[in-house]
């Protein structure tokens, strides 16, 4: 009997390019680290001091922030001082070898190293360049780039808490991922596009344009219609219900988006009759007339316990869900198999983060390295920068 030949496994749809990444704290260390994932070799450049998020506890795993785990692994990292000319020298090498950079420093302050794009560029005309500031390079490139100061300007805390307290932040930060995510398309993009000109580019993302994108229909109706919304607590500005509302135990969303759903929602409710009342026949009806609404919708709300009532409008084709935990919100992926953890590293560096949530049909994602202890690979990486392997997979 013969045998098959044994299956090639899937690689990562990155194998191959190398990442410098010179970014810190959020937005371009998320973004490395999916690429990271995706199987490109990425080299984290710190300073001497290492990564500001390092050092942000509580919380923390084995005295190692879970800030800076969350978003290190799969990657190897070097300490290079831009101060040191021989340092300095290797940081170039760097992006020479690279097919993309990744960086975060305030705009123009990496010119003075010689480590700009325009700099890098001469030395590596194919190089995807990433750069990712607050407030852009025009005449807010002075202005310094955190998260929390662009959920205040760009208008989102003025929509996030109820209508008569006061503004609220979201609970994480939010723009620096959207920032890093449109960083990670911009930079899929170019590579694209490097593939059909061998020419590389410099690719730009802010945060407050970020911010203008992602608030998606609050930002658009204001462009559109001069319409300035306002937070409306957990309420939505055209739909109802699609918002929290209360049960015999804890408060659940119920998200009744079209005609049929709040139908199907009467009806487990016991109230079929609601749909037919002139008042709210349609979505526009029920928004309109939502304050006589809700107290009939309330009253048989809380004859059920929120866990009965999730399975029987879920069920019953009615979007809703209980007001979660964090560690709940993983419990149920978990229970509904989308399994949400991924255990890296061996021994004493054994740790446990949220995996990437892509999946591909013909590739695999990568769990190779945990997040790197500051410099753990910058012997490795200097004596290969200045040796004559330049190959990626040397490193």
């Amino acid at each position: 009997m013969t045998q098959d030949p044994p299956t090639e496994q899937p690689r990562g749809p990155l194998d191959g390019l190398l990442v410098a990444d010179m970014s810190r704290v959020l937005a371009g260390p998320y973004c490395s680290m999916l690429l990271g994932d995706m199987g490109a070799t990425v080299v984290k450049v710190e300073g001497p001091a290492g990564d500001d998020t390092r050092t942000w506890v509580p919380p923390e795993k084995d005295g190692v922030a879970t800030y800076y785990l969350s978003i290190g692994r799969n990657k190897r990292s070097v300490v290079l001082d831009f101060r040191d000319p021989d340092d300095r020298a290797l940081a170039a090498e760097l992006l020479r070898r690279a097919d993309i950079a990744i960086e975060n420093f305030r705009p123009g302050s990496l010119q003075k190293f010689g480590l700009d794009y325009g700099s890098a560029a001469e030395l590596n005309p194919g190089l995807v360049y990433l750069s990712i500031t607050g407030f852009g390079t025009a005449e807010g490139a002075w202005l310094p780039g955190y998260d929390l100061i662009v959920q205040a300007v760009s208008g989102l805390m003025s929509l996030t808490g109820d209508p008569d307290g006061p503004a609220y932040r979201a609970g994480i930060s939010v723009f620096d991922v959207m920032a890093g995510l449109h960083g990670l398309i911009g930079v899929l993009a170019a590579l694209r596009q490097r593939s059909e000109t061998g020419r590389g580019q410099h690719v730009e993302v802010n945060l407050l344009s970020s911010a203008m994108s992602g608030l998606v229909n609050q930002t658009g109706a204001y462009a559109a219609a001069g319409v300035v919304p306002m937070r409306m607590g957990n309420a939505h500005p055209s739909l109802f219900p699609y918002e929290t509302m209360p049960t015999a135990d804890r408060d659940m969303i119920i998200a009744a988006g079209n005609d049929r759903q709040f139908r199907s929602l009467c009806e487990v409710l016991g109230i079929p009759d609601v749909p037919d009342d002139p008042r709210f026949g349609s979505n526009a009806d029920r928004t309109r007339n939502r304050e006589e609404l809700r107290p009939l919708l309330v009253d048989a709300l809380t004859e059920w316990k929120a866990d009965d009532l999730f399975l029987a409008l879920n069920k019953a084709g009615v979007p809703c869900g209980p007001i979660n935990t964090i560690g709940e919100g993983v419990e149920l992926a978990e229970a509904l198999g989308l399994a949400p953890r991924v255990e890296l590293g061996t021994d004493g560096r054994a740790v446990t983060l949220v995996r990437n949530p892509i999946g591909f049909s013909d590739a695999q994602l990568r769990y190779d390295l945990p997040p790197p202890e500051l410099g753990e690979h910058s012997d490795e990486i200097r004596a290969w920068l200045r040796g004559g392997d330049e190959r990626r997979d040397a490193v």
